[in-house]
């Protein structure tokens, strides 16, 4: 799905990594609005002036990197690759380019194309393809700031290589829409983003301490999943922004309930012994985690509660908020509420707060290397190298370095064993990784 934006003037103050770059060719606009790239690499038709900037580009390219590139052949397709390959891991944020990376090049995570060229057909959709790749729930479509008017274009390019019928279902509504509903080609209302907040507050008020029933509780699961996804989705829309309908304090209460739910439907599903008993309940983490708040937001709220001498109960009440609708948080709920009734003999919270982590996270793990009989130095290894990478390995050898020897003459499942430990070490991860 493509989103489009239309623009006459765009101009945005931000920070970023940037990497520009260019076509061999002119510069002039192409009579056909077809894209030439074959040898985007090639350096040698380059006159002096555009030699000397691009070398100047290069030059600042690998101060940032640490790399040793220029304009000659060999190397500058080396430095063609880097950056192909940089733009895939995101390790540049805007890429600039003339003629390049338009075809050939595949990275999911891309979500903005912004378009300043005469394009149509072939040339049009290669263009626009290098952002429209659905990555996951979060981004389920792309997004195309164009700086010319090319929606006839669009039109007619999708019709010749898809389907001429294919404008709606290929492109995305307008943002009224998206927010108030609109009618579908069977008369059919669908529900809008209005409609299912009003629905939300109507059917399920905060003011109720609790969601009582499954069917009710299965509704309330899909309106929150239908809600997430239609804000991802309006996000993309400038018109959304203080249009919300709803506090970011109600919004957290909402989403600590759906996040409960989440919690005791898990709880059956293990209780059931895995049985597929909610194979029709989805819950949308992913993009919860998208618009969660993060632990130096939590710290930023408890400074501002040691500094009332903690005396501000609100800010404790916001605390607690924001925590029981964090997928991440929540998992650290225990170590945040214990350094919180500890804070008012602390003199400065962040320093505090490091330590106080680091002390945790040693304690917590050689309790698992006592209680499971783990091989000290091949455990702490294995968990440094869990939180460099960002998970934790289940698979491979890593694993059964750590475990404790087992008796030649047998006695004790192992298999049952490393699947405790596996358990035990994900959720010291998960209660630890990003928060020191």
């Amino acid at each position: 799905m493509l989103h489009f934006q239309y623009i006459l003037l765009y101009t945005v103050s931000v920070q970023l990594l940037l990497e520009f770059d260019f076509y061999y060719g002119a510069n002039e606009e192409d009579p056909d609005g077809l894209i030439d790239e074959e040898n985007p690499e090639d350096t040698s038709a380059l006159d002096s002036t555009s030699r000397d900037f691009l070398e100047k580009a290069i030059k600042d390219y690998n101060k940032q990197f640490n790399t040793n590139y220029d304009t000659s052949s060999d190397k500058f397709q080396n430095y063609y690759k880097d950056v192909s390959l940089r733009m895939k891991n995101k390790e540049l944020d805007m890429l600039i380019v003339v003629n390049m990376f338009l075809t050939g090049f595949d990275a999911t995570t891309l979500n903005t194309l912004w378009v300043d060229k005469n394009l149509k057909m072939h040339g049009l959709i290669q263009a626009y393809s290098r952002t429209n790749r659905i990555l996951n729930s979060i981004k389920t479509f792309g997004n195309i700031v164009c700086f010319r008017n090319l929606k006839k274009r669009t039109d007619s390019a999708i019709a010749l290589f898809g389907d001429k019928e294919a404008g709606g279902i290929v492109t995305l509504q307008s943002f009224e829409d998206y927010y108030k509903g609109y009618e579908d080609k069977k008369g059919k209302h669908v529900d809008g983003y209005v409609d299912m907040i009003d629905k939300l507050l109507t059917k399920f008020p905060l003011d109720e301490p609790q969601i009582v029933g499954e069917a009710n509780q299965k509704e309330f699961i899909s309106l929150i999943g239908a809600i997430l996804r239609m804000r991802n989705l309006l996000v993309s829309f400038d018109e959304f922004e203080g249009n919300e309908l709803i506090s970011e304090r109600d919004f957290q209460d909402y989403l600590g309930r759906y996040q409960d739910l989440h919690d005791e439907w898990k709880t059956r599903r293990e209780k059931a012994k895995l049985e597929n008993i909610d194979d029709d309940i989805v819950f949308e983490i992913e993009l919860i985690k998208q618009i969660e708040l993060n632990i130096d937001y939590i710290l930023m709220l408890v400074a501002k509660y040691h500094d009332s001498h903690c005396m501000d109960k609100e800010v404790l009440i916001t605390i607690q908020k924001a925590v029981d609708s964090s997928p991440e948080l929540r998992s650290k709920k225990d170590l945040i509420e214990n350094f919180i009734a500890g804070i008012n003999e602390v003199e400065d919270v962040m320093d505090e707060w490091h330590s106080y982590v680091a002390d945790e996270r040693e304690k917590a793990l050689q309790n698992i290397i006592d209680e499971e009989k783990l091989k000290a130095a091949e455990t702490r290894q294995f968990i440094e190298g869990a939180f460099r990478d960002g998970t934790v390995k289940t698979t491979g050898t890593d694993i059964d370095k750590i475990l404790p020897a087992v008796s030649r003459f047998g006695g004790g499942n192992r298999k049952e064993k490393k699947e405790t430990v596996i358990e035990k070490l994900k959720s010291f991860f998960e209660r630890f990784w990003n928060i020191g």
